[in-house]
């Protein structure tokens, strides 16, 4: 009978559920939200349990992580939960090993969190006061674009002739914008200008903890590959991008720290 942990991570767009076993990824699962973070760890699990063929008396032990972690435990879905800084940095580590910084872009939040050779957490910075630099604001500017926020990486990385943003707000990026639109300026090259704002943002939260590769990223923005290309032009380092779901690694980690939580590790 194979021994299985979960970890679930609620953030600000979506939730995320995981199951290992023995390290190794049994399944997954992704979902938008709920009003309700304790209703959104029911669905996110219950869901994963289903396509899994599985029922929650098979899983050995759980930990949440994320908005409500405590009440997700308080309401016995968890038996422990943990900081999702902390579950973001063991969740890398436990892909790769030799990790040493996670860049983490979120919904409405971007981190970057320092571990050491162990997978505990250094130190980290976060940028939560401010939509920029997050995945709020590339979807605010897809938006203003007219373009799905899926092909605005695709579009950016088409760009000959990138127009930086000049504002670090988003309320005023988005107003340039719209000028730029209005003066004609190819929509790839605005996209371009998108990609190296926010870029810019996440670099400068990198260098107030320390540049110390090699760097992972992780969160939903990681899947745009033009965001990518630009924060590696900035801190002039090539990152690792996960061939798993880089939306996972905050659950992930949960579910490895359930392991170890277990002693199975």
């Amino acid at each position: 009978m194979p021994i299985l942990f979960a970890g679930i991570d609620i953030g600000s767009l979506t939730a995320e559920a995981v199951i290992i076993e023995s390290g190794e990824i049994v399944g997954s699962e992704i979902i938008s939200v709920l009003p309700n973070p304790v209703d959104s760890a029911k669905s996110v699990l219950g869901k994963l349990l289903s396509r899994a063929g599985l029922c929650r008396e098979q899983i050995a032990y759980t930990v949440s992580t994320g908005y409500g972690r405590e009440k997700i435990q308080a309401e016995g879905l968890a038996d422990e939960n943990m900081s999702e800084i902390s579950c973001h940095g063991f969740g890398a580590y436990h892909y790769n090993p030799d990790v040493r910084t996670v860049i983490d872009i979120g919904g409405q939040d971007a981190k970057v969190i320092k571990i050491d050779r162990d997978g505990k957490l250094l130190n980290f910075v976060m940028n939560d006061k401010c939509a920029a630099g997050t995945g709020q604001f590339l979807e605010v500017m897809s938006r203003a674009l007219g373009v799905d926020l899926n092909q605005l990486g695709e579009i950016s990385l088409r760009s000959r002739k990138p127009v930086p943003l000049s504002s670090r707000c988003t309320i005023y990026a988005e107003t340039e914008v719209m000028h730029c639109l209005q003066r004609g300026v190819p929509k790839n090259d605005i996209a371009a200008g998108i990609s190296g704002a926010i870029a810019k943002r996440v670099a400068a939260l990198v260098k107030r903890v320390g540049i110390e590769p090699p760097i992972m990223i992780t969160g939903g923005v990681a899947k745009n590959a033009a965001v990518r290309r630009e924060i590696e032009k900035e801190l002039e380092v090539n990152i690792i991008y996960p061939n798993i779901d880089p939306q996972i690694i905050g659950a992930y980690g949960a579910a490895a720290f359930a392991m170890q939580k277990a002693g199975k590790v």
